[in-house]
Order: C-alpha cells, then sequence, then structure tokens
C-alpha cells in the first residue's frame, strides 16, 4: 500500500518575514518550502551593483536586536554565529543648512547635551520627556500590541493594565505626531526631527498619530551597523533555514494560488515554469494589496480587500552611488532637511514630487564613523520620499534627472558635494519599486498609518481563505525590519494553531534543505 504523502507547507517570498516563518514552521511536522521569484533571497533586502561595487539598496537600519536573537535562539543558533555587527555612538547626522547641525547619540546624556548647545537648555529638558514617554508608549505597546497576532483596541486596554480608556489616553493615541511633539519641543527644527519618524511608516507626521513616538525608544535602545551590510542578515537566516532542513527555491516565481473546488481552502500553488504543487497551507509575504490586484490569481483576488491608492504609504525614488564626496563629514546615517517640510508633505499628499526634498543618505563605507581614504569613491544610498504611483506613473529619464538635481542642490545647500557621472550612480524610481513588489503601486510600506484606527486596520495575519495567511511589513505590526521579522512569527503560529501542529522535541538541525536556482 502507497503511503500518503502530507503536502508541503509553502511559504512565498523570502524576504526577512518569510525566512523567520519558515523557520518558526521548520521543526513541526510538516515539510517546508519557501519559494523566492528573484534569483537571490533578502527581498527589500537587495543590493545592487554601481561602478564595479555593492551596496545595499533597501533597509539600512539595524535595531531591535533582541527579536533577532529570540528567533536565532529559538531555532537553537545564535544570531552572532552568523552575524557580525557593531553599535553606532552616533545615530544619525541631520543638517538643515551648511550651519545648523545636530547629532542623536545613543547616549541620551549626550544628546542632551547637544540639544542644550543645538536649542537651548529649554529643548534638552523636552527632549528628557520626550525620551521618557517614548519608553512608556513601547514598553506599554510591545506585549499587548506588537507580539499579539491581530490586536484590538478593548484587548489592548485589558492587556496593559491601563484601566479603561482614561489610561489609554496618556499615549495619545487621538493625538498626531506633529501636534504631540509641540508638547515637548518649541524649536520647530526638532519638531521636524523627530516627526521624520512618521516616514518610518511611510506616513506623514502631520497624519501618523502620536504613539510612533516609540521608534524613539526603539533607536535608543541601538541601532547597529551589520558587517558586508543588511544583505548580511538575510544571509545568516538562509544558512540556518537550510541547517533546519527548509527547502528554498529562488527564481521560482509563484504565479496562481489555487483554491479547492468546493469552499475557500487553499489548495495548491501554480508556479510560472506551469508546475503545481500541492500545499496544505501558504503563507504569502507580498505586499498586502497584491493579493486584490490580482497577482496571485482571480479566486484570491475575489476573496481579498482592496486597498485604495490614496490610502497608500510613500514610495520613494532613491540613488545608490559610488563617489567622492566633499565639504560635509558623513556619518552612517545622515538627514539633510527640507527648509520647508510642510509644502514637502502638502505635495507628497497632492500626489506629486516635492520641489525641495529632505534627503538621506547612508555611507556605508563609514565603518565605525571613520571616512575613507580623501578622494576616494564611497558607496552612497540617498532618498528622497515619493507618492506610490508606480502603478500609474513611470517617471522619464528627464524627470528622474531633475530630481537628482534637486538632490543634489539639497545637499549642496547644506555643505556636502557630490558629482555623480551616470556610471557612478543607479536610481530605484516608484514604478521600479511596483515591478519588483508587484501590487504594491511601489508603496514601500504597505497602507498609511493615518490616525488612531490605522494601527488595528493593517492586515493580520489570518484571512478570509482557510489555509492562507500573511506577513510582511503591509501587514501587522507594520513595516521595518524587526516588524516584519515578528510578522512571519505571527503568521507562522497561526498557521500551527490552525493545522493543530505540535513542535517536534528536543528541536534539532535537520539534514537535508535545499537551494535551488
Amino acid at each position: 500500500m502507497a503511503l500518503h504523502r502530507t503536502p508541503p507547507v509553502a511559504v512565498i517570498g523570502a524576504g526577512i518575514a518569510g525566512m523567520v516563518a519558515a523557520l518558526e514552521l521548520s521543526g513541526h511536522n510538516h515539510e517546508v518550502l519557501l519559494l523566492e521569484r528573484a534569483p537571490t533571497v533578502g527581498g527589500k533586502l537587495r543590493q545592487v551593483q554601481v561602478d564595479g561595487s555593492s551596496s545595499d539598496a533597501g533597509p539600512t537600519v539595524f535595531t531591535l536586536r533582541p527579536v533577532f536573537e529570540e528567533i536565532f535562539r529559538s531555532a537553537g543558533s545564535r544570531l552572532a554565529d552568523h552575524v557580525r555587527m557593531q553599535p553606532l555612538g552616533i545615530l544619525a547626522r541631520h543638517a538643515w543648512n551648511e550651519h545648523e547641525r545636530l547629532d542623536l547619540h545613543a547616549d541620551i546624556g549626550q544628546s542632551v547635551a547637544a540639544i542644550e548647545a543645538f536649542a537651548g537648555a529649554a529643548e534638552a529638558t523636552g527632549y528628557r520627556r520626550f525620551c521618557a514617554d517614548a519608553r512608556t508608549v513601547y514598553e506599554t505597546l510591545e506585549q499587548p500590541f506588537l507580539r499579539q497576532s491581530h490586536p484590538s483596541l478593548l484587548g489592548l486596554m485589558r492587556s496593559s493594565g491601563f484601566g479603561g480608556l482614561p489610561g489609554l489616553l496618556r499615549l495619545k493615541p487621538f493625538t498626531s505626531l506633529w501636534q504631540a511633539l509641540g508638547d515637548y519641543f518649541k524649536d520647530p527644527r526638532l519638531r521636524q526631527l523627530f516627526g521624520r519618524y512618521a516616514t518610518y511608516c511611510g506616513s506623514s507626521p502631520w497624519d501618523a498619530p502620536a504613539t510612533l513616538m516609540l521608534v524613539a525608544h526603539v533607536e535608543q535602545e541601538g541601532v547597529w551597523q551589520l558587517e558586508g551590510g543588511m544583505q548580511a542578515l538575510a544571509q545568516g537566516l538562509r544558512a540556518l533555514l537550510l541547517a533546519r532542513g527548509v527547502h528554498l527555491r529562488c527564481a521560482s516565481a509563484v504565479e496562481r494560488i489555487r483554491l479547492q473546488p468546493k469552499g475557500k481552502r487553499v489548495a495548491q500553488l501554480e508556479l510560472a515554469s506551469g508546475e503545481r504543487l500541492e500545499v496544505a497551507a501558504v503563507v504569502v509575504t507580498s505586499d498586502a494589496a497584491a493579493l486584490a490586484a490580482g497577482v496571485y490569481g482571480g479566486e484570491v483576488a475575489r476573496a481579498s480587500t482592496k486597498l485604495p491608492a490614496t490610502r497608500r504609504s510613500l514610495s520613494a525614488i532613491t540613488w545608490n552611488m559610488h563617489v567622492p564626496t566633499s565639504g560635509f563629514e558623513l556619518l552612517r546615517h545622515n538627514v539633510f532637511f527640507s527648509p520647508d517640510y510642510d509644502r514637502e508633505f502638502r505635495a507628497l499628499a497632492a500626489r506629486k514630487l516635492p520641489d525641495s526634498p529632505t534627503v538621506y543618505v547612508c555611507a556605508q563605507d563609514r565603518e565605525g564613523g571613520q571616512p575613507p581614504a580623501p578622494g576616494a569613491p564611497e558607496r552612497l544610498l540617498c532618498l528622497m520620499n515619493a507618492p506610490a504611483n508606480g502603478d500609474q506613473h513611470r517617471y522619464s529619464e528627464e524627470d528622474v534627472s531633475r530630481c537628482l538635481q534637486m538632490t543634489l542642490e539639497r545637499l549642496r545647500s547644506c555643505g556636502l558635494q557630490l558629482q555623480p557621472t551616470a556610471d557612478q550612480q543607479a536610481a530605484t524610481t516608484p514604478a521600479d519599486f511596483h515591478r519588483l513588489f508587484p501590487g504594491s503601486g511601489g508603496a514601500l510600506y504597505g497602507q498609511a498609518t493615518q490616525g488612531w484606527r490605522s494601527s488595528f486596520n493593517r492586515p493580520g495575519a489570518r484571512t478570509a481563505i482557510r489555509g492562507l495567511y500573511l506577513a510582511g511589513g503591509s501587514t501587522h505590526p507594520g513595516p521595518g525590519v524587526p516588524m516584519a521579522a515578528l510578522s512571519g512569527r505571527h503568521a507562522a503560529r497561526c498557521l500551527l494553531q490552525d493545522l493543530g501542529s505540535k513542535k517536534q522535541s528536543p528541536p534539532v538541525a535537520m539534514r537535508g534543505g535545499t537551494s535551488m536556482h
């Protein structure tokens, strides 16, 4: 008698969320199959080649190290055995013009001193209060919100010991981040600096809730520089996945998720090659909007909720460069602020490019803050915010060139001189991001975090289709590398709970992991 083979559990997308989900699923009584459409793992943690040099072209900030230590430890390994990193003493350098500059330090006392010298004693006192409140927000939300697969407002009030709505109001959930910052800072430059945390979720500080001040505490707990760039984290997870017996198949795009003839339950995956795979369940880590957009076929699209383009988070235009720099002492992370922040975000809200953008620059060769040799080219990632219209509009070469000139002018106004030639820079536009991440429109953070309800409106791990689960930065708990990792854990645990799976004991490294290109 032939033995019945149990279909595998599949994960679509080998970004951070997908790899963490696959890792969580390993060690249970299911074969785990991880499918990635790109030729390598990492998802948004991608790298590009410019002028013969490879550099990060996605997320560049690594925070919440304990989240990843916990993930590696639960798989019987150690983060330090796979990824080498060092903490940054200065979190970021900020500039408004050639004369106004401010560094934020890992040590709060040093930041207080820097802010006092920059804006006065009252602003330094406000910063101390801001840090204390940011810590309270994070510690209050971590367990009942961030680490729950689908939290509710009622559940948050019950589990966090607030004693009802009055206690919850202390977190200012109904106040915008920009309004809340006025309680701590009178200097508009400091409100601009800390208001930028809204863009970590692809939102405007005028629309995002004040609870996003928790980002300040996350960064205060440590920002780390990874040896080999952010791709080193992806490669560390890949090695652990293979050791745990996960079957990894890159260059394997899924074109359709097929459901059972009767009932809303996942049955098969159809690959671009025409291959069909029976599956017990599947975790999709694409942008959640991809399902309703029909990326995985009409059956799934009809059962999914479409996200209006007006609710998308921001996109970006980025340039990876390999070019000499002069005139400004760069650190690893640098921000050059627009002279009119309100005008910048009004343009973005109107789905237009700002004419004087804020520019983020990651100087990837500033190891430990040390500059490269004088005159030597260095790897830079320059980013300006842009509307997520990549499925509706393709910027021409002239448009991108004009944006580059605006970006270079903003940098020059702060003292940084760059003169990249065509072969020293490579641009990525919202249309490119839409191509890389289908169904997203180029939005880099899922739906925008606008108002207090938005935090509860992000898709959770479970969907209306049985056996279909979601993970990634467009789902709960939100965008960012550690949040995507938590979403992968949420999806895997919901799946295993629904299938009634039990973890094998003791957890051991399993032979048989494959990586197929």
